[in-house]
């Protein structure tokens, strides 16, 4: 290393030639992208697929969109660890500790890592009733007492835009989510005919009427499908003990 660190080695060389130490700085960064990218994109499945998962619905896929403008993904993950507590705190109601499958469809995926509010991956299982959700985002302290939640009523005045579904799932079909062409052409009319189910369900439980064309159907449609289409093998909780008790012998090993 010597001869690339003293004062008049090929480093130095090399700096006083910025072009052709530009030049060689963007290969080795192309070449370093290209060794991390390639895999990913030639080996057919980087996962374990999980059959029971499927790509969101149109009005699913709104709601996701409007959970991330509204940064409700900077204060909850949608990751349960292989841990019981976590399990039997998040997962209670099925779905066990979270697996890579479950993501395949995830543009941009939603792990997270900090949770203000509590872990969401399976929110359909835990909270099913789409009222219960309605409640929580108009006044947040009405469903959970001492919620540090900000309000959103606004997500019950301001409408879908439902004519905009067809060129987002027309693009992700081009990266590769299988969306049928009669579903991609189809995109506005099924995502009315869920948001009016879930309206009426609503209105059923003694909810507010009317808001069969409002975001919030999108967004309760979004939370009330989390974690519902993974299968709940019988052994995930004996999967996270064995996950915690070797996570333990690491631990005991390292020290």
């Amino acid at each position: 290393m010597g001869r690339f660190i003293k004062s008049n080695g090929m480093h130095r060389t090399l700096e006083g030639w910025p072009l052709v130490f530009t030049v060689l700085t963007t290969l080795a960064i192309l070449v370093g992208g290209l060794v991390e990218f390639l895999p990913l994109v030639l080996v057919n499945s980087a996962v374990d697929r999980i059959e029971t998962v499927e790509p969101w619905t149109p009005l699913e896929l709104e709601g996701r969109d409007i959970y991330i403008a509204e940064g409700c993904n900077t204060c909850h993950s949608q990751m349960v660890r292989p841990f019981r507590h976590e399990i039997e705190r998040y997962a209670r109601n099925g779905g066990g500790y979270s697996k890579a499958g479950e993501t395949v469809y995830e543009r941009p995926f939603l792990w997270g890592s900090k949770r203000t509010g509590p872990d969401l991956a399976r929110e359909g299982l835990l909270r099913p009733q789409a009222l219960w959700h309605v409640r929580h985002m108009e006044d947040p302290r009405s469903t959970s007492k001492g919620s540090i939640m900000p309000p959103y009523p606004h997500l019950l005045e301001k409408d879908i835009d439902f004519d905009g579904l067809t060129a987002k799932l027309r693009t992700l079909k081009q990266l590769g989510t299988p969306y049928s062409e009669e579903t991609v052409k189809n995109a506005a009319s099924i995502a009315r005919e869920q948001a009016q189910t879930i309206a009426k369900e609503v209105e059923e439980q003694g909810g507010p009427t009317g808001l069969e064309n409002k975001k919030i159907m999108a967004l309760v449609a979004y939370l009330q499908s989390l974690g519902t289409d993974v299968a709940d093998p019988e052994d995930d909780v004996a999967n996270a003990e064995s996950a915690s008790d070797d996570a333990d012998v690491t631990a005991d090993a390292s020290r």
